[in-house]
Formats: structure tokens, C-alpha cells, sequence
């Protein structure tokens, strides 16, 4: 099981992640957010980071001018969509890059309605919880809406995902929906403060996790 911790704001927790053998680190590019990068990193040091992790960019309805520059300018491998994208503004961008779509979900919304008009044009989903605002909200949810689907694409399982979580995603994995289940994605419940990991936390949630 492939894992992406996401909002990372240091540069030598992420060279510790790649040591752990985490697959994916996210950076926030939205400068609403806490964890916006560029407060605490600048492209240069980004594009300068190698190893076997892979650096994602996370954006909301930035401009696709924006995104490739800074694809550019740090070196990113993919891009995460995580706000109100349109399929053919996501097309656009993954013509140019490895793009996720990210959608937050609620528990009355009909999955495969939502994402029915993506499927051709992204490379992989990410289902988050719906909250108030764009990003992160901690909490987690209901993935059973997610059981028995057929989603179609490989997907990254995010919202508010906790170190404990390990044996319920082998139960989720174990349904037929996770046959497409590509990576779970870890952030604030695994964080000392706003964008600082606690590794020796990531540590055991990935030794626990890689086990499935």
C-alpha cells in the first residue's frame, strides 16, 4: 500500500520520508491555506530535492498558466486538483503533467455521477471530505458510500486518516472498490503543528500499512 503525506512545509522531513519509503509528499500551493509552501520553502530548494519520493503540487482553481510554471520552477512529478476544476481545465493539465483529481464528498452525494465527466481526462481521483472550505478538514468520510463501486481509476483515500486507521482500510481494501485503492493520503492527524510531521508517527502508520 502506496502512502502520500501531504502538507509538507519541511524540507528535511521530507528527505525523512523518503527514508521511511513513503511514496508521495504533497506541497500546498494555495495561499489561503496554513501550509502554503511558499512561507516556509522557495522553489529552488523544492526543485533541488531528489530520492524516491514523489512531489506532488496541491492547487485549487489556479490558473493552468500558474501550475506549469511552477511544475517547472520546483520540479514537480504530479499536480493534485483539489478545488472546482472543470474536466476540460483538468485536460489541459494533464496533457503537460500526472494530475489527480481530488473531490470532497458529502453523504448525499452520487460518486460516479460526480466524477463520470473526469474519468477520460485525469490520471487518478483522491476522495476527501467535504468541508466549508478547500483542503484538509480532519475528519473523515463515510467510506462504506465508497464500497462496492466500480470506480474506474486509481484512486488516493484521504480525510482525516489516523494512526490507528491501518485496520480499517485493510477492511476497506478488502472490498471490491479496492481493487482500484492506489494510496491512502496522511496529513493533520499525524502533525505536531500546522505542516511539522511527527515522523516517528508516519513511521509506525507506514510500517503498519505497508504490511497490507
Amino acid at each position: 500500500m502506496r502512502v502520500k503525506v501531504c502538507g509538507m512545509t519541511n524540507i528535511d522531513q521530507v528527505k525523512a520520508l523518503d527514508e521511511l519509503g513513503v511514496e508521495f509528499c504533497g506541497f500546498i500551493f494555495y495561499p489561503k491555506s496554513p501550509r502554503y509552501i511558499f512561507k516556509h520553502v522557495p522553489s529552488t530548494e523544492i526543485k533541488k530535492l531528489k530520492g524516491n519520493i514523489n512531489k506532488v503540487g496541491v492547487f485549487v482553481n489556479a490558473y493552468t498558466d500558474e501550475i506549469v510554471r511552477i511544475v517547472d520552477d520546483c520540479g514537480l512529478y504530479l499536480v493534485q486538483l483539489h478545488g472546482d476544476e472543470t474536466p476540460r481545465e483538468c485536460e489541459k493539465i494533464s496533457s503537460y503533467v500526472t494530475t489527480i483529481k481530488a473531490f470532497r464528498l458529502g453523504n448525499d452525494d452520487n460518486i460516479l455521477w460526480k466524477i463520470k465527466d473526469y474519468l477520460d481526462v485525469v490520471d487518478m481521483f483522491m476522495f476527501d471530505t467535504e468541508g466549508a472550505g478547500y483542503g484538509g478538514t480532519g475528519t473523515k468520510f463515510d467510506w462504506t458510500k465508497l464500497m462496492g463501486l466500480d470506480i474506474k481509476k486509481p484512486f488516493f483515500l484521504s480525510g482525516g486518516i489516523q494512526p490507528e486507521d491501518y485496520e480499517k482500510i485493510l477492511e476497506f481494501r478488502m472490498d471490491s472498490v479496492g481493487k482500484d485503492l492506489f494510496a491512502v493520503d496522511i496529513n493533520s492527524k499525524f502533525e505536531i503543528t500546522s505542516g511539522i510531521k511527527d515522523i516517528k508517527m508516519v513511521n509506525s502508520f507506514v510500517n503498519n500499512i505497508k504490511r497490507l
